[in-house]
Parts: C-alpha cells; structure tokens; sequence
C-alpha cells in the first residue's frame, strides 16, 4: 500500500488559522473531503481543497488509484518561518507585524487495502 502525499509550502496563513480548517476534513473520504471544504467560510479553504484535490489527482494519474477509494490519512499544518515587518509608531517608535506562514502536508491512503 502506498501512501499518496502532497506539500503545501509557504502558505500566508499561520499554522494556527490552518489547522482549525485541516481538522474538519481529517479521516474523512476524499470526495467527502472536497465537498466540505468547497462551503468552509476560511480564507485557508480553499488552499487546502486545492492541495486535497492534487493529492487526489496524483493519485489517479500516477497510481491509477479510484477517488472513491482514497481517504485522508494525516494532514498537517506547521509553521513555516515568520516574516517580520515593522509598522511605524509613535515618538520614533515601531511596532513589530509578524507575517506567520505555514507548510501543510496531506497523505492519502486506499481504503480496504
């Protein structure tokens, strides 16, 4: 058996803010998966829905796998290195804007197999 897995790197949204979507969709099946996170009302949605629907895609492409087969093993999100900005303030003063990014993984597996 063989895990299908995808990368997501650099994503502009914090790992945080991920990962309260990737939770809805873990162990899901594949095509269930899609379908919620087609209506999640998250900014992160749909960057995740497009990493799933790759990894699914790889899967039947690559490994001639059926998408009805396939659910979501393990999905991750963490944190990929913070950009740091700075936002001037008051008496000389600036105020830090950290800019979190995040790396998110997801592996398919087959069902039954």
């Amino acid at each position: 058996m063989t895990d299908i897995q995808a990368k997501l790197r650099f994503l502009a949204h914090s790992a945080q803010k991920v990962r309260s979507v990737i939770d809805l969709v873990r162990g899901k099946n594949a095509n269930e998966a899609l379908e919620t996170l087609r209506f999640v009302n998250k900014g992160a949605a749909l960057p995740v829905y497009k990493l799933v629907a790759s990894a699914v895609a790889n899967a039947e492409e690559n490994f001639g796998v059926s998408r009805d087969d396939l659910y979501i093993a393990k999905i991750t999100a963490d944190e990929a290195p913070t950009r740091k900005w700075r936002r001037f303030g008051a008496r000389g003063r600036f105020k830090p804007v950290l800019r979190r990014n995040s790396h998110v993984t997801v592996i398919l597996r087959e069902r039954g197999a």
